[in-house]
């Protein structure tokens, strides 16, 4: 099998879920090998995603590691079916960021996204004046060429929510990313109004957490969990200075299930949180 390009990050997920299944048999990438009746280097190219892997294969080494979860083996064989190449980011390959391709194939493949926002508003909900604002304030400054593909890229991803199925996106706001003023009053008025508006779609539900609601988990940055078909596929992504990290140890999703719980307790429910959002738009 010949060596593929840089895999992405959907594919490096599936070859550690492999390493994670042949781990918890107990076995050995040797004695995994000899079982599977493929030469040892098989295993270590799947694993790192080296080599790709077929459905039927991930089929038969699960039946192997006497793997008893079917929904997970069946999630796991439907990642091994997807084709690099032929997903609308993939033209913006060479243009932008290797993280945020990773990012729109993350919310591409979720089954539902839970976004925490404290400073900026979602990019999903941004509206485009709003986005070229925020791009705006970009440091190294950005190109009239560079801020308009940004742009474009960004309301590309908004496509999401207008699928005939979307996803499941819960989104906490909190009251300082609806008062931080990116670009002209006008603008904020605009996005607060598409903020408005998007919160009535069947698949949104959008929570503010105010000021007055003090303190909270996480409150330093901004963090997606996006489930997958079965929960030992969901994937924790968060902001850090350099770029964006993506998380998926069991114990990094027990603790930030645990946090976004935390968090929307101190949040006002969602048509308290429209009314909010039209408290602040009146005083703009």
């Amino acid at each position: 099998m010949p060596v593929r390009k840089p895999p992405t990050a959907r594919q490096r997920r599936l070859g550690a879920e492999l390493r994670r299944m042949r781990e918890h048999a107990g076995l050995s990438p040797t004695e995994a090998a000899a079982l599977h009746r493929v030469d040892k280097t098989a295993i270590s190219n799947t694993e790192s995603a080296r080599f790709g892997v077929s459905a039927d294969r991930i089929r038969v080494w699960a039946s192997n590691y006497s793997c008893p979860d079917h929904a997970y083996v069946d999630a796991l064989a439907d990642m091994a079916r997807e084709r690099a190449g032929t997903n609308w980011w993939d033209e913006f390959r060479d243009s932008v960021a290797s993280f945020m391709l990773e990012l729109v194939e993350l919310e591409h493949h979720a089954v539902s996204l839970r976004h925490v926002q404290i400073t900026h508003l979602p990019g999903l909900l941004q509206h485009e004046d709003y986005a070229r604002a925020v791009f705006g304030e970009a440091v190294p400054p950005l190109t009239p060429e560079a801020m308009e593909l940004q742009v474009d890229f960004r309301m590309r991803r908004r496509a999401l929510l207008d699928r005939p199925s979307p996803p499941d996106c819960s989104f906490l706001l909190h009251e300082a990313a609806l008062r931080m003023l990116f670009g002209e009053r006008a603008v904020v008025r605009r996005q607060l109004e598409e903020l408005l508006k998007c919160s009535e779609r069947d698949a949104v539900t959008l929570r503010v957490i105010p000021f007055a609601a003090g303190g909270f988990p996480s409150a330093g940055s901004s963090t997606m969990y996006a489930s997958g078909p079965v929960q030992q596929l969901d994937t924790v992504q968060i902001d850090v200075p350099n770029g964006i990290t993506f998380l998926d140890a069991e114990t990094h999703l027990t603790n930030y299930r645990a946090v976004l719980d935390r968090m929307e307790t101190r949040s006002l429910e969602p048509k308290r949180s429209r009314d909010f959002i039209r408290s602040v738009l009146r005083e703009l």
